[in-house]
């Protein structure tokens, strides 16, 4: 994808093997505005989906969990519910419930994560630390509930591995009581916080237009008015007994795209809360049978199973030749349909901006390992920055020039080709 405009380039973020997702910027630059922007993307072929066509079901549950620490049930719950399509299995309420559970709990860590990792982007350090310390609250649930912080291993093929206790549903709802709190104050002073205003208000744009063309998927694509959700579009699990709003905005913006994710954590509490009050009583897995048994042989045929993770919908897609082993499955993450925003968003953003703007879709990367600056066009010269070096560019910048003029909206929107 390329929108390239006379001017000079700035390259942000090389491919390089070390990297864990690779993504490659060419931004062509007037001055310090953003004119046009290149995105190449790579892949650092860790073999997972090749993987999985060696072992059995049950243990792919496992190898897949492990795609991404931060939304680890999110990956279990797409593959497990598509194998469970193939087997004809009616997953038990009780364990779509805490299935349930599990998901919202993990939403709300995914989006507390980004929302520290977005005022560090920022220079706005107090609210990542804020952040980062209410969000213990939710990863000291899923240790309670589970065992694990991360990889929390509940999913199995029919149903989950551990049950709910009364004591563990007390200790949910005491915590939920003790984040809602806390998720009223952020609701009530980030959006108008002077430096979230400053660095996020009308920098990033995506129009509602483009995120349909584009297919944004999670807040991205909710920021900018598209109230696309698989939770309600397509429900699984329990999500068809709890009642929720679709949390959405127009402006389309990083500030749009901040109180959406917001908003998205107080909607997770109150599915937390009906899920935890209702849990109905019975089985935690469809089968007597064990799962060697009950998979010695998967039907031939194969299904699409769609999940709204915590940056949007993810989607797995399975095949089954009729033997133990799945014959291919393949995986489309939210973070590989929200890239080719950012080229669009980045345009009419500042320099300084690459870093939030590049931070707002919530990607799953490591890290943009380089970026080299033209400092002297006279003789062709390239300086190389880290990213923290780019941030902290980018929180000086703004220090030095205050609350300064942006590009107009219209501007940032543009006519596209």
């Amino acid at each position: 994808m390329a929108d390239q405009s006379a001017g000079t380039e700035i390259p942000v973020g090389p491919q390089h093997p070390s990297l864990k997702e690779p993504a490659n910027f060419t931004l062509t630059v007037d001055g310090e505005v953003i004119t046009g922007a290149e995105m190449k993307l790579s892949y650092n072929h860790r073999g997972i989906e090749q993987a999985v066509l060696g072992n059995s079901y049950i243990e792919n549950i496992y190898l897949l969990e492990r795609i991404c620490g931060i939304c680890s049930h999110a990956h279990t719950s797409a593959f497990t519910q598509g194998v469970e399509e193939l087997l004809d299995l009616d997953v038990p309420p009780r364990a779509r419930y805490i299935r349930t559970l599990i998901g919202e709990l993990e939403r709300i860590h995914s989006h507390m994560l980004w929302l520290g990792v977005a005022g560090h982007e920022i220079g706005f350090d107090t609210l990542w630390q804020y952040a980062w310390r209410d969000r213990e609250i939710v990863m000291d649930l899923l240790e309670e509930i589970t065992g694990n912080r991360v990889h929390y291993s509940i999913n199995t093929i029919g149903g989950v591995r551990e049950d709910l206790t009364d004591e563990q549903r007390e200790t949910i709802l005491e915590g939920m009581d003790d984040l809602q709190e806390r998720i009223d104050f952020y609701q009530e002073t980030v959006p108008n916080e002077q430096t979230v205003r400053m660095r996020c208000e009308d920098v990033g744009i995506v129009p509602e237009d483009l995120a349909r063309e584009y297919c944004a998927v999670g807040a991205v694509g909710r920021a900018s008015g598209v109230p696309t959700d698989v939770r309600k579009d397509a429900p699984y699990a329990a999500y068809d007994d709890v009642d929720f709003d679709v949390i959405t905005d127009d402006r389309g913006d990083l500030l749009a795209r901040t109180v959406v994710r917001i908003g998205e954590i107080a909607q997770a509490i109150r599915i937390i809360r009906q899920v935890t009050e209702r849990i109905p009583a019975g089985d935690l897995k469809a089968s007597a049978k064990p799962p060697q048994a009950l998979l010695a042989q998967v039907p031939e045929d194969d299904v699409v199973s769609r999940y709204e993770a915590p940056r949007g919908e993810l989607i797995h897609y399975i095949r089954s030749d009729g033997t133990d082993t799945p014959a291919r499955v393949h995986i489309r993450v939210p973070t590989l349909a929200n890239w080719p925003t950012v080229v669009e968003s980045l345009k009419g953003s500042y320099i300084a901006d690459t870093p939030i703007v590049v931070a707002g879709i919530d990607p799953c990367i490591s890290c943009t390992s380089r970026i080299g600056v033209e400092t002297d066009g006279s003789h062709g010269g390239e300086n190389a920055f880290d990213l923290d070096e780019l941030r902290a560019y980018g929180i000086e910048w703004y220090d030095e020039r205050g609350d300064v003029e942006r590009p107009s909206v219209d501007a940032q929107r543009g006519e596209r080709p």
